[in-house]
């Protein structure tokens, strides 16, 4: 039988390695210049590959070895399992994969094209950003903001849409709704991830409401409005997923003429985790047409590795740098041993939790005395202030994270109900505190954020990746290993060695000695308040 599954898994190869590397460059293509052209061809490169696992008769053969697989080598059964997963969401109609590939790639070429003006004039994500963290006038601070939020009009009608369509298409595989599909398909149960973010919402309640009171009050006061006149406008980020400079530590001076992409490059240098080619491959300043985020790709899991960003020297673009560079280290140091189909990381979470905890850096004091050279006294300054500003970042991230799992559940649940945006807005009040606008019934705010179309059933990974995080802290400070090459060696062994081989629990307790928890995460959240 192994001679059998090796030459189905080398005919398997053979086929998805050049769908796999056109679907990637396409949708490079796409986000580095916004081009329909180039929307169109992302959606048919995404199409083919899913097409490949549509069918029935490979699928049927993978199941059939999978019920035999007791016998298997540890490395076969593992790639029999991850191609059984993506056989079982893609046995659909090649017309309805086409069509779901479709609508996405369309929502997707707005976000990247789009700009809201403020005061007739289109703006950047970036300098939206600007405007809301510096403004002082609330009537134009409130006009950014409307502005960050003016693409749910253009995308709300099609998001329902794809939503319906995904749904229909996990209800034909068996599964209840596309929502929760997608969490078994990422070998995620949703029982347990209910579980995980009860716990959180839990454990983050208190402390939660202790940090935005700070934040609130040093808000209120720098912009002259009483507390209870503050509304999403009057804070620096359109979500609220960030701490904005008012009330807390604000690190902008210390990156103003610095350069963040020279630091990073240092930076992972010193910890043997080099990323000259990375960058040299990266697309990392804002001009129009560009998708506005950032992200890290895998182009073809032969070592062309390569990030997107929108760089400004300020710390949000230097955390961000740390960030998709941390995405990217994983994926350069995964084994060219490993079978194609595991040259990958082991989950999702996996790595977004090794972005975090780079991305996590710019808070650290330690971090930034050491690369920037910083006077002694301002070490201390920042050593007595940032662990109490980490916390909060953490509260602030985790409250918002669980608006868009609990939303997302909701709306995949009832994609067609009319009170979307009521629904959006019930769960920001009750999750982050905020007050939301009064016209709620004739927005479409619900449909702003880009993942909901183009990375659904995805947010959940960025709060169990901040809890592995947390976890590799603690793993990283037992062995004293906090700075220099010996972070990077764990990293190389502990975590990017095994790459898909293993599921992301195996890796977890493998990495850091127990099971996923919220321990470690929330004893840092709730020390600096």
């Amino acid at each position: 039988m192994h001679s059998e599954i090796q030459a189905f898994l080398d005919s398997h190869e053979r086929a998805l390695k050049p769908l796999h590397l056109e679907a990637r460059r396409a949708a490079w293509e796409l986000s580095t210049t916004g081009a329909e052209d180039a929307a169109r061809r992302a959606a048919r490169a995404a199409a083919d590959v899913r097409k490949l696992y549509a069918d029935a008769s490979a699928f049927a053969q993978v199941r059939r070895w999978l019920e035999r697989a007791d016998g298997l080598d540890p490395l076969f059964r593992r790639q029999l399992v991850v191609l059984e997963l993506n056989y079982r969401a893609n046995q659909l109609a090649p017309a309805l994969i086409d069509e779901l590939e479709e609508r996405a790639q369309e929502i997707e070429h707005i976000f990247y094209t789009h700009r809201g003006e403020v005061a007739g004039q289109p703006r950047t994500d970036n300098e939206i950003r600007l405007l809301l963290e510096g403004e002082g006038d609330t009537p134009l601070r409130r006009a950014a903001w409307e502005a960050s939020k003016s693409i749910g009009e253009k995308v709300a009608g099609p998001l329902r849409e794809l939503a319906r369509r995904r749904n229909d298409a996990a209800r034909s595989l068996g599964f209840p709704d596309y929502y929760t599909m997608e969490l078994e398909l990422q070998e995620i149960a949703p029982s347990e991830l209910d579980r995980i973010g009860a716990d959180v919402e839990q454990r983050t309640a208190a402390p939660f409401a202790a940090a935005k009171a700070v934040v609130d009050e040093a808000l209120a006061r720098r912009l002259g409005v009483p507390r209870d006149s503050l509304r999403p406008w009057h804070y620096a980020d359109p979500f609220f997923q960030e701490l904005p400079p008012a009330g807390d530590v604000d690190l902008d001076a210390l990156f103003a003429g610095r350069d963040v992409v020279e630091i990073s490059r240092a930076y992972y240098a010193a910890i043997g985790l080099p990323v000259d080619d990375v960058l040299a491959r990266s697309d990392l300043y804002e001009r129009p047409g560009k998708d506005q985020h950032a992200f890290c790709m895998d182009m073809d899991r032969e070592g062309d590795v390569r990030i997107l960003c929108n760089v400004r020297n300020d710390a949000r673009w230097m955390g961000t740098m740390l960030h998709e560079l941390g995405h990217a280290v994983y994926d350069v140091a995964l084994p060219r041993e490993l079978p194609f189909i595991l040259r990958t990381p082991a989950h999702t979470l996996t790595t977004e939790a090794v972005a975090m905890y780079f991305g996590a850096l710019v808070r650290d004091p330690d971090w930034l005395a050491d690369t920037l050279d910083l006077a002694p006294g301002l070490r201390d300054e920042l050593a007595a202030a940032l662990p109490a500003s980490r916390a909060r970042e953490l509260l602030v991230f985790a409250r918002w994270a669980l608006v868009m799992m609990r939303f997302e559940r909701e709306f995949y649940r009832a994609p067609d109900r009319p009170d979307l945006n009521a629904v959006w807005w019930d769960t920001v009040a009750r999750l982050q505190g905020l007050t939301p606008p009064a016209d709620i019934d004739a927005r479409h705010d619900w449909a702003t954020k880009i993942h909901l179309a183009v990375a659904p059933v995805y947010y959940h990974n960025y709060l169990l990746g901040e809890l592995y995080a947390a976890q590799i802290r603690g793993a990283l400070a037992r062995r004293r290993a906090t700075a220099g090459p010996d972070v990077g060696e764990y990293f190389r062994t502990e975590v990017f060695r095994p790459g898909a081989s293993v599921t992301w629990a195996e890796l977890v307790v493998r990495s850091t000695g127990r099971p996923l928890d919220a321990e470690d995460f929330a004893r840092v959240a709730a020390s600096g308040v």
